[in-house]
């Protein structure tokens, strides 16, 4: 169902309330060590100010659980919105009351204001009504586009847009259903399909909901490890849930039948601590009788893993990648994600990097700019992927 965006309506002079998702990470000093989310807003905050709307934005800084907590302040957010923007933010220290409702009534066309944390209050993250017609009553527009929480069926994220006139959605949250959605409804063959991360359980939604659209599903990350004790070999300490054994023996049987090609690492790297200091082996291929010794832990995908998931990625036409592929932020165990990310920029399809930890790696390894789609949601992306509905999308204005 396609909604209505910021282009679709009149904006000069109209309160707008646009919910971002400014939830960046902050050091010890509070400082802030990667702006990516504040970045990604700037497209449509900069369209709604020079399209004469007076911007009042809100969003939610880490989980301060109902309770105002100064080292989750959006202050340090204002400032930094205001370096990118090149001109003055306001910053308003609350998000509904009497300070916000004369803040915004002091806000002149094409200007921007900031209010506070708006987890600041437990009414946000339980959806209350009269906190939502609160938010609701500065703004004559609302604005989504956070897609990082667009999952969420919270105050500023789905309830606000019963007690506004209008509610659409920005560039981001346009961008990312183009691709996560779009893109992926019929996408171009070979379609490959890379996912990694600890548990299969947290990615079987995404494979039941690609494995009739994919062509090879690549599994890395711990989740190989389920994969691998489903079919009998020995994993030693790697970590598996084995809750997750069936699991992955269901699976594996689903994409024999349908012909999926779901392959799984040919080998690993196995270590015997969780450290750069470890001593590390790469296990002879497990067809070939390889197996992970015991007090031993896979750690990585293995070189011949490498090899071949890297030429059935040169191949692809489609790229959809979310989980790495083993411990990257560890050097030791870093290669197999690294080669990878490096295979995805330097193939000619399309990809789209689908959040969470595969976006932190393809920025270490420096191939950020190197790919097609990088998405700002870790959950919001995994549910869009399973053809889940989002709370967040589901109750703007459609076109």
């Amino acid at each position: 169902m396609s909604k209505k965006t910021i282009r679709d309506i009149n904006l000069r002079g109209r309160k707008v309330l646009v919910r971002c998702d400014f939830n960046v990470p902050l050091n010890e000093e509070r400082q802030i060590t990667d702006d990516t989310r504040i970045v990604g807003a700037i497209p449509t905050i900069k369209f709604l100010t020079e399209e004469g709307a007076r911007v009042i934005i809100c969003s939610h800084l880490g989980r301060p659980g109902g309770e105002k907590k100064p080292e989750y302040s959006l202050n340090v957010v204002a400032n930094r919105l205001s370096e990118l923007l090149g001109a003055e933010v306001g910053f308003v220290d609350d998000c509904v009351g009497p300070s916000v409702v004369e803040a915004v009534e002091n806000i002149s066309e094409g200007g921007v204001s900031l209010l506070e944390n708006v987890r600041f209050y437990s009414e946000e993250t339980e959806n209350d009504s009269d906190f939502a017609n609160n938010l609701a009553s500065i703004a004559d527009v609302y604005v989504n586009d956070a897609f990082g929480t667009a999952h969420r069926a919270h105050a500023s994220t789905s309830g606000v847009t019963s007690h506004v006139e209008d509610s659409v959605m920005g560039f981001l949250l346009e961008k990312e259903l183009k691709y996560l959605e779009g893109e992926l409804k019929s996408p171009e063959s070979p379609f490959v399909v890379i996912l990694g991360g600890k548990k299969v359980s947290d990615k079987i939604g995404v494979i039941k909901a690609l494995i009739d659209k994919a062509d090879t599903i690549l599994i890395g990350g711990a989740m190989q490890y389920a994969f691998r004790k489903a079919q009998g070999y020995s994993i030693g300490e790697s970590y598996v849930v084995d809750d997750d054994i069936p699991i992955a023996k269901e699976l594996l049987n689903e994409a024999s039948s349908k012909e999926v090609n779901l392959l799984l690492p040919a080998d690993s790297l196995e270590a015997d601590d969780f450290s750069n200091e470890a001593n590390t082996n790469n296990i002879q291929p497990y067809d070939e009788g390889g197996s992970i010794r015991e007090g031993w832990e896979g750690l990585d995908i293995g070189q011949k893993a490498i090899e071949e998931f890297s030429n059935v990625i040169s191949s692809a036409k489609t790229i959809l990648w979310n989980g790495p592929m083993g411990v990257f932020e560890i050097d030791a165990f870093s290669k197999g994600t690294k080669m990878l990310a490096e295979a995805i920029a330097s193939s000619n399809a399309l990809s789209i990097i689908g959040g969470g930890d595969s976006v932190t790696a393809v920025k270490k390894f420096g191939y950020a700019d190197d790919v097609t789609f990088i998405s700002t949601g870790g959950g919001a992306s995994l549910e869009l992927l399973e053809g889940k509905t989002l709370p967040g999308v589901d109750s703007l204005d459609d076109i």
